[in-house]
């Protein structure tokens, strides 16, 4: 039988990690997410959680992906599991040598059908998020692009000069179909995944950080 001690389920189908402090920001918690698809189980976001939880995902089945999301995922470096590496062309140097790359996505894509790969560039150039339909939710994953601090949908502006890219990927996610919200990272004491049903909430939490990152904010 399949030990997932390691593994929560806060979806049916959608396994996390065990959650990771981030390094610079401690109330900060990381996860990566399995998805188990019938056309091949991905994991998206590279985290410490991903080689905690190997001996749990590979009893599961060996991943056919593991989707990264920006290129400051790589500060982990290579998780202990063998699985194949993908992340956004523009994020690709920045990864240098700590992970071993796979393949590179150069714009919107979709694999299998049911995975969709959305370039949201702003946080960094190369920031991807993931629209995955499992036929009974649409999760979007939105790494460090849309996280959640104490309950609030925000951004992360670390380039001024990104400004006007991240103000677009804000509009064109404002518009997808999705509810679940799944970011990277949440402040200790936030759920790690974030259900909105209703339509007019996702709208106005993403206005809101619209209008703050417009304004000059950098959340």
């Amino acid at each position: 039988m399949t030990d997932r001690s390691a593994l929560e389920s806060p979806f049916e189908g959608l396994l996390a990690t065990p959650a990771s402090r981030l390094p610079y920001q401690h109330d900060v918690l990381l996860r990566s997410y399995l998805l188990r698809r019938p056309a091949g189980d991905v994991i998206v976001y590279n985290s410490p959680g991903v080689s905690e939880a190997a001996d749990a995902i590979r009893e599961l089945g060996s991943p056919a992906r593991l989707l990264v999301n920006h290129a400051h995922e790589s500060m982990y470096g290579r998780p202990e599991l063998d699985v194949p590496v993908w992340m956004h062309s523009a994020d690709r140097a920045e990864v240098g040598a700590d992970l071993e790359i796979a393949g590179v996505f150069e714009g919107r894509e979709l694999i299998d059908g049911d995975l969709e790969v959305i370039p949201t560039p702003g946080h960094t150039p190369g920031t991807c998020s993931f629209l995955w339909d499992d036929g009974a939710h649409r999760f979007l994953f939105t790494g460090d692009f849309i996280w959640i601090e104490h309950g609030v949908w925000k951004a992360v502006v670390l380039d001024p000069a990104l400004r006007g890219s991240y103000l677009e990927s804000l509009a064109l996610v404002r518009d997808l179909d999705f509810d679940v919200l799944v970011p990277w990272g949440v402040t200790e004491g936030d759920a790690p995944v974030f259900p909105v049903s209703d339509p007019e909430e996702k709208r106005r939490r993403i206005d809101e950080i619209i209008a703050r990152v417009a304004a000059g904010g950098s959340r």
